[in-house]
Formats: C-alpha cells, sequence, structure tokens
C-alpha cells in the first residue's frame, strides 16, 4: 500500500460498518497529477451509524444500493434509499444517516487530482449534489468489478480501476438518463438479481436464498436468468463461488478447505468436485501450478 499522505485528515473509514470491503490504491497522489482513484469499498451500516464532518481528505462519490437514511450536504438534507448517489468535495460538510430499521448498504469512490471536481460535475454528481438513478443495477456491478479489482495485487491494478472508474461514472450518467423508449423493465430486474449474488456470492446457498434476498418468487428469478444469462441462477452463483475461490487460491495460497469455508462449504470433498466442474483442474492442481509457477 502507498503512504498515506501526512496532510490526510483522519478517519478515512467509518468503525460503524459491518462486513466492509475497501480498496486501498494510491492515498498520496502526487500533485497535479490528473484524476487519481485513492480508495473505495462497500459498507454496511451499522443501526446507529452516524457521520458528521466538516472536511475529508479526498473527492466522493457514494452509491445507496439498499436500505434507507439521509445526508445532509452543505447544510441542505435529502433522503437515501437504492438508488441514490451524491458526491462531496474536501470542504464539502456532510452529514450521514441509516434509518436504524432498514440500515444502508453502500459504495464509495474517493479520488483526488486535477481535473477532480470537474469530473464530479460531468457526471452528474457534483459536489453537494443528490441524484436518483432509475435503472442501477449495472452500477453495482461495475462497483462490486472495481472493488474486486482494486484489492488485486497485480502491476496492472491501479489502470484497470481507474478504467473501471470512467465506467462506473458512466453508468452513472446513463441510469441518471431518461429511460429508453421500448427498453424492457425485466431486464433491470435481472441485472439487480445479478449483482446481489455478485456480491454476496459467499454468503449465499439456494435458489430460494438469492429469491429472498431479491423481493422475488423463485420461479421469477429461474425466468429471469434462463432469459437474460442463458442459465440457472443456482448456476452463475456456482461459477461465481468458484471464480472467488480461485482469486483466494492464486493470491493467497493457503489450505484448499480455508477456500471452501471462504465460499461457504463445509464439505471440502463437494467443493473440489464443484471447482472442477467450473474451471476443469481440482483447487490442489491449481495451488500446484501457482508454486511451480511463482
Amino acid at each position: 500500500m502507498d503512504k498515506i499522505d501526512p496532510r490526510v485528515p483522519a478517519p478515512l473509514l467509518s468503525q460503524q460498518v459491518t462486513d466492509p470491503r475497501y480498496f486501498f490504491l494510491d492515498l498520496a497522489p502526487a500533485r497535479g497529477s490528473g484524476v487519481a482513484v485513492t480508495l473505495g469499498g462497500r459498507e454496511t451500516c451499522r443501526p446507529d451509524y452516524v457521520i458528521a464532518r466538516r472536511a475529508y481528505a479526498y473527492h466522493g462519490i457514494e452509491y445507496v444500493a439498499e436500505g434507507a437514511g439521509w445526508v445532509v450536504l452543505d447544510g441542505v438534507r435529502q433522503e437515501l434509499r437504492a438508488g441514490i448517489v451524491f458526491g462531496y468535495a474536501p470542504d464539502t460538510p456532510c452529514e450521514i444517516h441509516t434509518d436504524p430499521s432498514y440500515p444502508l448498504v453502500k459504495y464509495f469512490i474517493c479520488f483526488a487530482g486535477r481535473g477532480a471536481a470537474a469530473r464530479l460535475r460531468a457526471a452528474g454528481v457534483g459536489a453537494g449534489r443528490v441524484s436518483r438513478l432509475d435503472a442501477h443495477a449495472e452500477v453495482r456491478s461495475v462497483a462490486e468489478d472495481l472493488i474486486r479489482e482494486g484489492r488485486r495485487t497485480t502491476p496492472q491494478a491501479r489502470a484497470i480501476c481507474q478504467t473501471l472508474f470512467e465506467l462506473f461514472l458512466l453508468r452513472i450518467e446513463e441510469a441518471a438518463g431518461p429511460a429508453t423508449p421500448g427498453v424492457d423493465p425485466s431486464r433491470d430486474t435481472f441485472l439487480r438479481c445479478k449483482a446481489l449474488i455478485d456480491a454476496h456470492a459467499e454468503r449465499l446457498g439456494t435458489l430460494a436464498e438469492i429469491a429472498a434476498r431479491a423481493g422475488l418468487e423463485a420461479s421469477s428469478v429461474c425466468r429471469l436468468f434462463r432469459r437474460f444469462q442463458g442459465t440457472s441462477p443456482y448456476q452463475y452463483l456456482l461459477r461465481r463461488k468458484m471464480t472467488l475461490a480461485a482469486e483466494h487460491l492464486i493470491e493467497r495460497g493457503g489450505l484448499v478447505k480455508e477456500a471452501a469455508e471462504r465460499v461457504g462449504y463445509d464439505d471440502p470433498y463437494h467443493f473440489s468436485r464443484n471447482f472442477k466442474a467450473v474451471h476443469g483442474i481440482s483447487p490442489r492442481a491449481l495451488l500446484l501450478r501457482k508454486r511451480v509457477g511463482g
């Protein structure tokens, strides 16, 4: 991780969250550089979540995926719910509150550099502005991709994240625009279900759990996946689990049992069979290739 700039005020992150997933790319970008992603992540707010700050280290954009609450930007209060995005500058007074009965699940991306404020405005979420997205499943999907890539340690991670950040902003611009005539609304429902699986694959295990999280009937989820993905939701979930497991084994090594537990398997033998069915190679063979290659 890069050194933290001594000019950065603390704290950067809230302690009033559960199950956070963060990434850190460049916490001290060079002065005068272009727009650079610094950090970001996904947070599930605790019922007592409250943020009140006069300033922050970076420009930021936050996207609410689930839950409810309110934000106060420059003294103006606005309601938060799924599909709301808002931006702030380092000098924007900001308060964020969650509804204790329906805690927020939100993503945030922070960035700095020359042109940061202009880039926020161009995306329609300039400092202090709140926007509503009519169709935001793809925004969540890109946010998940950004977090996943930001947590990798490859030499290309920073460049990939910069590209995904631009895609994230473009998706926001697209979702905030007028609805396109003739668009099938069921596609956004499918994308929302897909994004839920992408975000929570480690903890999901059955079609019933997927449907419950999406607030749909299991049969409806199946029809959507057959139509738009060409496969069942369970098969998509299985592939997502095995992708996460492969990333874990490649990046961290360790025991097969640990990778199995990470994606919700109590039985490592069952996990290994599914892993090989998806990837065509057993987890032990993948670990061996990693050791030989490394």
